[in-house]
């Protein structure tokens, strides 16, 4: 079987995908050179789920002065989710999420050299680290505030929502964001 003119009305890049031997021969194009080629047993799959690609986030690391200071503030002051915590080797393994969340991850590191150190809260040099996306703004901007999380700015609406800048108890900051529907 020949794919390429399936894909390209996909908008992917042009290719060929033939089934010899039992296997699927795929190769993906630029021009006349062919910037991929490889093949894989059929299993019975189709050309496109070969050649679908996906990918995500799982984890952010998020460097720490104290698993335990950390585990603290992010589940009573943000009401995250522990989802991990094991020890492994002399440290420990630390998933938090917000809550809802079952994509994205945040594994707390704690330093434990003065490189390390230094970078707890200014892990990006004085920006915005980390996007926390809530469904109601201001239910969660009222709660956070009552329970001390520090909000550098009032609450302004810009023209992909409404949105704060916050600092955690490292001082990292944060954006509480609550994304308009086009967004």
């Amino acid at each position: 079987m020949i794919w390429s003119q399936q894909a390209n009305m996909k908008k992917l890049p042009p290719s060929s995908c033939k089934l010899v031997d039992g296997e699927y021969e795929i190769q993906l194009f630029r021009g006349n050179q062919t910037i991929i080629s490889a093949t894989f047993p059929s299993l019975h799959l189709t050309a496109e789920q070969v050649l679908k690609v996906e990918q995500k986030i799982g984890y952010v690391t998020l460097v720490v002065a104290d698993y335990d200071e950390a585990i603290e503030y992010f589940t009573t002051k943000l009401k995250f989710k522990l989802i991990e915590n094991t020890p492994i080797e002399g440290k420990r393994w630390v998933l938090i999420a917000p809550p809802g969340q079952n994509e994205t991850a945040i594994v707390l590191a704690q330093a434990k050299n003065p490189e390390e150190r230094k970078h707890v809260g200014n892990q990006t040099g004085g920006r915005v680290f980390l996007f926390l996306h809530t469904d109601n703004f201001y239910r969660d901007y009222h709660e956070m505030k009552s329970k001390g999380v520090d909000f550098v700015e009032e609450p302004r609406h810009e023209s992909y929502g409404i949105v704060a800048v916050f600092k955690d108890l490292y001082g990292n900051k944060w954006d509480l964001l609550e994304l308009k529907p086009a967004f």
